[in-house]
């Protein structure tokens, strides 16, 4: 079958839309019809070469959608089924779905190849194998993807909100209730609040934190953040570490959440220094995996017994945490609608990653056709 998509051919240039061929499923795969998809920061990691893939590829990896057509041995939906898509596929049992980390299920080794686990691809332009981002490629009109790629969901929530627990919203809940391990009463600093950081601020809100402290450039976010239960907000981190020596008297942060769009090391080091005795720096944001972006006092980190560890989808577990999130919004407890700052169509791809740029969206979300 024929699918219009937006595709990357090399970086440092924009998405194009192509026609492209996509085989239909085959055993284990499902051929799901995208209703939305996010525009998250990690994608710009592949239009700018922090992350290269293999490229051509097909953008996104935030999706939501339903099934079309099931192939051979296909038990976790059927034709129908309202799905959220997750950019960490989960296999359920090798090592580590198996031991409840599912964020970093082995199948996830290919997710910048864009190949399915065999190596194989599923969308061509005549001899040419496109990649599907993470494995998904949510960029497309529609795609065929691995059953371990998708998450049922209940049939009455709106796919074109649900998309944003693809990726953003358990990232950024993830960094501060199980990465960061925040707790009720405790001071937490998060540094950048774009899909990621606005969502650590509804996670630590509700895990019960006292002080939630964000730092941003820019005021739209900062304002943002405060509407989602930030209690401080700063544009730099200087500021901020000043404001967290007042309210701890001198004690500082119990987690300090770093989830800007590049880590480099000025916002480590800050990091670093807003936490105190027994502290947690997270680091949930990417850079070039060449950058050394993390240099801090060993000495310090030892006699402070100070932690710095990174985290992938928050450390959340995407067959539970999906589902999990998705009530918690239903019941009232967690916003997404309010997340949503501009929607485009799948032509739009490029002016909405330009306003990302541009500080002007918390998440943009491309509503594809029906």
């Amino acid at each position: 079958m024929k699918t219009t998509a937006a595709v990357l051919l090399e970086a440092g240039k924009p998405f194009e839309l192509m026609e492209l061929d996509l085989d239909g499923p085959g055993p284990g795969e499902v051929l799901i019809k995208y209703t939305a998809a996010g525009l998250c920061h990690s994608d710009l990691h592949l239009t700018d070469g922090d992350l290269p893939p293999r490229y051509p590829i097909v953008g996104g990896h935030e999706g939501s959608g339903i099934i079309e057509e099931v192939g051979p041995g296909v038990t976790k939906v059927a034709p129908g089924d309202h799905v959220v898509c997750s950019f960490i596929p989960n296999c359920g049992s090798c090592r580590y779905c198996s031991t409840g980390r599912q964020n970093l299920c082995d199948m996830g080794a290919t997710i910048l190849e864009g190949s399915m686990p065999d190596g194989t691809f599923r969308f061509h332009s005549g001899d040419t194998d496109f990649g599907a981002m993470c494995m998904l490629g949510t960029f497309s009109e529609r795609a065929t993807i691995s059953q371990h790629s998708v998450v049922k969901v209940d049939d009455w929530l709106p796919l074109e909100t649900a998309v944003l627990v693809g990726c953003g919203v358990p990232t950024g809940w993830g960094t501060a209730n199980y990465a960061g391990g925040v707790r009720a009463g405790d001071t937490v600093v998060i540094y950048g609040i774009g899909g990621i950081g606005i969502n650590a601020v509804q996670g630590a809100v509700h895990a019960g934190a006292k002080s939630v402290v964000v730092v941003d450039p820019v005021a739209f976010k900062r304002d943002t953040a405060m509407k989602f239960g930030a209690t401080h907000a700063f544009a730099t981190a200087e500021e901020a570490a000043e404001k967290v020596t007042e309210l701890t008297w001198g004690q500082m942060a119990d987690q300090a959440l770093i989830t800007v769009g590049t880590v480099d090391e000025e916002v480590v080091s800050a990091a670093f220094a807003a936490i105190g005795k027994g502290g947690t720096v997270v680091i949930t944001g990417l850079a070039d995996p060449a950058k050394l972006t993390v240099h801090v006092s060993g000495c310090e980190m030892a006699l402070f017994e100070k932690t710095i560890k990174g985290t992938l989808f928050g450390s959340a577990n995407p067959q539970y945490d999906i589902v999990r999130l998705l009530r918690l919004y239903d019941a009232g407890q967690l916003k997404l609608d309010e997340l949503v700052t501009h929607r485009y169509t799948l032509e739009e791809v490029n002016q909405g990653y330009q306003d990302l740029r541009d500080g002007k969206n918390i998440r943009g979300v491309i509503m594809h056709s029906s």
